[in-house]
């Protein structure tokens, strides 16, 4: 595979009246490998999101290189939870959140017309909601909708129209801005991706070979570009994959400045396994320009391997990795935890029927994991003991039993004394000392999250957090103050991944929790967990 070497001054010092020059050679392959282990190392659970999300994911797929067993699975688990809690809407301004998500998942060979249920293709077909963002929206939709496989007569006609509004506004200079009348390098580059499918087309092709001139004019001594009047990272990112979606090679004369090329250039905004920098004087690297350096050099390694382009996704597919078990949860999960599967007929509860949670209630009951206090009587708003909790956790994870006698109120003959074993053993409970469950006491809430995050890591999902860390994420909170020492870290864990209900303005550590917040912890833990 071809090789580009970037030779820059590391290190001037001036000794005697001299200066010795240490030049540093990257190679493509390496680069990619190193800034792939950063970013995985940096979302080990990777969810919804312009940073850390939609961009990686789509990045590290394209680019070929090996990631941890399951973490494309858990991105996608991630997702589905974050599509359900907002009932599949994910703006009602901007689109491009709908782009990001299609672009990521069509990377992972999904189908985006159904994740979790939810058609995230049918919004970006509202061509005056997504144009109201402004070209960017036109830009991203029309990359989403060719990546994505959209092609019957609705989204044809949606992609004809994102293509015209793109066309049209071009600037006079050759290329594209977000406002203004001047081109800008990063749209510019942006824009040329979106039309590169259609650049057989007579007017597309005019339109492209416009803006490449422009891109040449603009390209700085050094190989870099600039947006509004700023060199950064990310701009000559966005070159080098409009270049490689163009089939047009990163070091083509064209794109040569003084013998610099836009992959010289970004090569002296990386700093080894840390990432890259958005601009050359920041003191740390960034997240954004790290995952649009990766995806640009993925796309370049694609190109020099005669592989599709970036954005074409013929060659996207779901298959996991021979030889791993993806029958169900998660490859981290602990090797005795089960997938608790229907048990019967779906069940249906009078008294539920009206509850927010009633679909949870009655999945988490098909399964055996959550029973009614009677035939057709669930109580979704009764408490619950600190015995029933253990048992409902026990049963969703499918342990098998461990009897304990560490506790000195749970007797052999008790109906809980197997769940409350099983617990102890698997870590899911500790106790309120040593000797002491309390079983018969009502659960808190908080209480309720500390047990649920220790099954949730038993079952594979990872987390942990520090104590600064978990003040933050619960400072979403009104009275998170008021959450106990010892369960803060765990509770922090549950609000992050979801467990909790984002919607709640109060944790409410220390009240009791109802019979249907139960089965909204559990069913969301599960799902979470791919154990449903």
């Amino acid at each position: 595979m071809k090789k580009l070497f970037s030779a820059f001054i590391c290190i001037a010092a001036i000794l005697c009246l001299s200066v010795t020059v240490f030049c540093e050679e990257y190679d493509l392959d390496g680069v990619i490998s190193d800034v792939a282990g950063c970013m995985v190392s940096s979302y080990p659970s990777p969810s919804v999101g312009s940073v850390g999300g939609e961009w990686a994911i789509f990045g590290l797929a394209r680019s070929g290189e090996k990631v941890p067993d399951g973490y494309f699975e858990k991105y996608c688990e991630n997702v589905g939870s974050y599509l359900r809690e907002r009932g599949g809407v994910l703006s009602d301004r901007k689109y491009t959140e709908y782009s990001r998500l299609v672009i990521a998942l069509a990377s992972l060979g999904k189908d985006p017309r159904n994740v979790s249920g939810y058609d995230l293709v049918s919004p970006l077909l509202d061509y005056d909601s997504t144009v109201r963002q402004g070209i960017n929206g036109a830009i991203f939709a029309l990359i989403a909708l060719d990546c994505g496989g959209a092609d019957d007569e609705q989204a044809t006609s949606a992609k004809e129209k994102y293509l015209a509004h793109i066309l049209e506004r071009q600037t006079s200079d050759g290329g594209w801005t977000l406002s203004g009348n001047d081109a800008d390098a990063d749209v510019t580059a942006m824009a040329l991706q979106a039309i590169a499918f259609y650049r057989e087309r007579d007017n597309v092709k005019a339109a492209s070979d416009r803006a490449l001139s422009a891109l040449s004019k603009a390209q700085k001594e050094n190989g870099g570009f600039e947006t509004v009047g700023t060199e950064t990272a990310e701009s000559i990112a966005q070159v080098i994959t409009a270049l490689c979606e163009y089939g047009i090679s990163p070091d083509d004369e064209r794109f040569a400045k003084n013998g610099k090329t836009a992959y010289d250039c970004l090569m002296t905004y990386y700093v080894p396994h840390k990432g890259f920098k958005h601009v050359k004087n920041a003191d740390d690297t960034d997240a954004m320009a790290t995952e649009q350096a990766f995806y640009a050099l993925a796309a370049m390694r694609r190109f020099y391997e005669g592989q599709s382009s970036l954005y074409n996704m013929a060659d996207a597919s779901d298959t996991p990795p021979e030889g791993d078990d993806y029958s169900f949860g998660l490859p981290g999960k602990h090797t005795d935890v089960r997938k608790a599967e229907v048990t019967g007929e779906r069940k249906t509860f009078q008294d539920a029927a009206s509850d927010k949670n009633r679909e949870k209630i009655e999945a988490l009951a098909e399964r055996g994991i959550i029973n009614g206090k009677s035939d057709g009587v669930f109580d979704p708003d009764s408490s619950m003991t600190r015995a029933e909790y253990a048992a409902i956790v026990v049963r969703s994870l499918g342990l098998p039993f461990h009897s304990s006698d560490a506790f000195l109120d749970v007797d052999g003959g008790d109906w809980f004394y197997d769940y409350i074993g099983t617990a102890y053993y698997y870590g899911i409970v500790k106790g309120l000392s040593d000797t002491e469950f309390n079983p018969g006491g009502t659960i808190t809430r908080e209480e309720a999250y500390v047990m649920t995050a220790r099954a949730a890591r038993l079952a594979g999902i990872d987390g942990a957090y520090g104590a600064f860390e978990a003040r933050n994420i619960l400072a979403a909170y009104m009275d998170y103050v008021k959450i106990s020492d010892w369960a803060v870290e765990d509770v922090a864990f549950c609000a992050d991944k979801g467990i909790a209900d984002k919607n709640e303005l109060e944790i409410r550590a220390k009240e009791a929790v109802t019979r249907s917040e139960v089965a909204f912890m559990i069913y969301n833990m599960l799902s979470l967990s791919r154990l449903l």
